[in-house]
């Protein structure tokens, strides 16, 4: 009993120390700060002295998350499992239950540690999504038909944008199409000949994406196919399991199997074929849905939530015209990141440009932010346009026309007096402008890995520039510097060299400038 006793004892030392392994304090540098783990904790990167713990396992606050944390001074934290992390006076905190975490020098600056940690852990592909991304705005049905898609309105949403002089490019077919999930037949009173649709909105100069989940409805003949096929994701007692999503309960696919994974991108080619669809948009992957100690993988595996979250991302890849909102370990790979759905506040708006820029600092350089104005559609429903704040609409398309990527979802014509939507529509005809230089921003990024979006202090490192979170290097000629309020003036930073602003004044940098930014007024700076 006594020597049962010891081993007992000995054991449970030997798991104590086994898992002190996998915890890791690291005590900043003098001026050090810390990027990295979500994109959704832009606004707080740098981390101050304080940050909650976040764990990588179950939250992704509806966006990218990543095993990777890098400092202003060339260190960076990589794992290949998730863990939680914290800061507190300053310090990093991280607790990983499975494996050891490194630290690593990879220079000196923020630049040259993404750098370093890219290389060697999500290098680039060197192959873009469609190149329409970059060149042309994206519109998406979700605020003006939200559960109401049809083909009527589709139709008329996309008419009203070549009516009222924006560029067509990609438009977005969102949730409720189908007639119910895991099935990929147009709800028929609704769709009455989707194939028509299709070729029309193609002739109109749309490509066309449809949304699409990793969930099937329990009570239907897909999922008890999918269910006698062992494509389902099983809980402890063999059976597939049922997780909680915004819409409801449904059992999901297991694309940790191969063959799971063949027949769904299978039935995706088919719906191309038969409607004539570009691609697709992937949603619901987010980790916090598969984060269940019940839940068996393809193969009786208990696997990581975030390998869920990857392995949907995986699908992507078939399918050059794609967008995700959730990713982990996919940095550098060809797929299309959007910002997480905000709400219509001055406060989202100035969260667009921190979380880009951490978007690109976790290898997701094919970014877009959240839809013009955000994606609560309920901000917009029964307008009244005497109490309706119309500048942060143009305030946000603004921020957007000068990213990779910008999408309208509210139709401007609908909720904008005259002088706003011209405002609107001349950021949307400003970003088609741009399209080639973004484009070769874009490519570069395939070849480099290096984000389009960029912050100052990477750009410019060790010049004081660190907490700047409202201007950014769109690639490495072009600094903008929008409205990130209700103001109609604000300063910027200036970097050393001589600068051309939009208005074709050229100017001396390495100082501040405040400058008038009136309603139609973005502001951007040409390097020269």
């Amino acid at each position: 009993m006594h020597q049962r006793s010891l081993t007992l004892i000995f054991a449970l030392a030997l798991a104590l120390v086994s898992y002190a392994q996998h915890i890791i304090d690291i005590k900043s540098q003098p001026g050090e700060r810390w990027w990295g783990g979500a994109t959704a904790l832009g606004s707080k990167m740098p981390f101050a002295k304080e940050l909650s713990p976040f764990n990588l396992y179950n939250r992704n606050d509806n966006n990218q998350v990543s095993p990777l944390l890098i400092s202003n001074k060339g260190r960076y934290l990589w794992s290949n499992q998730p863990f939680t992390f914290s800061v507190s006076q300053g310090n990093l905190h991280l607790d990983s239950p499975v494996v050891e975490i490194e630290l690593k020098t990879g220079g000196s600056s923020l630049r040259e540690a993404y750098l370093s940690a890219m290389r060697e852990h999500f290098p680039p592909s060197g192959i873009l999504p469609d190149s329409l991304f970059f060149t042309m705005p994206q519109y998406n049905t979700w605020i003006e038909l939200m559960y109401n898609q049809n083909q009527k309105d589709v139709l008329a949403y996309a008419e009203d944008i070549v009516k009222n002089g924006f560029p067509p490019g990609i438009i977005m077919i969102d949730d409720n199409w189908q007639r119910h999930y895991g099935n990929f037949e147009f709800k028929p009173d609704r769709f009455p000949n989707p194939a028509y649709m299709v070729k029309r909105l193609h002739e109109m100069g749309f490509k066309v994406m449809l949304w699409v989940c990793p969930f099937v409805s329990a009570d239907s003949p897909e999922y008890r196919d999918l269910a006698e096929k062992g494509y389902l994701l099983n809980d402890s007692t063999s059976q597939p399991a049922i997780i909680k999503w915004w819409n409801g309960q449904s059992a999901v696919y297991d694309f940790t199997n191969p063959q799971a994974r063949q027949h769904f991108v299978t039935l995706l080619r088919d719906v191309q074929q038969r409607y004539g669809i570009d691609g697709f948009k992937f949603d619901g992957g987010d980790n916090h849905f598969y984060h269940r100690s019940d839940l068996v993988s393809y193969g009786g595996k208990r696997l990581a939530s975030v390998e869920h979250t990857r392995a949907w991302a995986e699908i992507g890849l078939a399918f050059p015209f794609n967008e995700y909102r959730a990713g982990w370990q996919t940095g550098g790979k060809e797929l299309v990141q959007r910002l997480g759905d905000k709400d219509y506040s001055w406060q989202a708006v100035r969260l667009l440009i921190p979380d880009m820029i951490a978007a690109g600092l976790l290898g997701y350089a094919y970014a877009c932010p959240d839809m013009i104005g955000g994606g609560s559609f309920g901000t917009f429903l029964g307008i009244d346009a005497s109490q309706f704040d119309q500048k942060l609409i143009v305030r946000s398309a603004q921020i957007h026309a000068l990213m990779p990527m910008m999408q309208f979802s509210v139709a401007p014509w609908r909720i904008l007096n005259p002088q706003h939507l011209q405002a609107v529509k001349a950021m949307a005809q400003l970003h088609a402008t741009f399209g080639h230089y973004i484009l070769q921003c874009a490519r570069r990024s395939a070849a480099t890995g290096e984000p389009i979006v960029q912050s100052l202090e990477y750009a410019y490192p060790h010049q004081g520039y660190i907490e700047i979170a409202d201007q950014w290097m769109l690639g490495d000629k072009y600094m903008v510097a929008p409205m990130v309020d209700a103001g109609n003036s604000r300063t910027v930073v200036l970097p050393p060299g001589k600068w051309k602003d939009d208005r074709g004044r050229v100017l001396k940098g390495g100082r501040t400038i405040t400058i008038d930014v009136p309603l139609n007024r973005l502001p951007y700076y040409q390097k020269l």
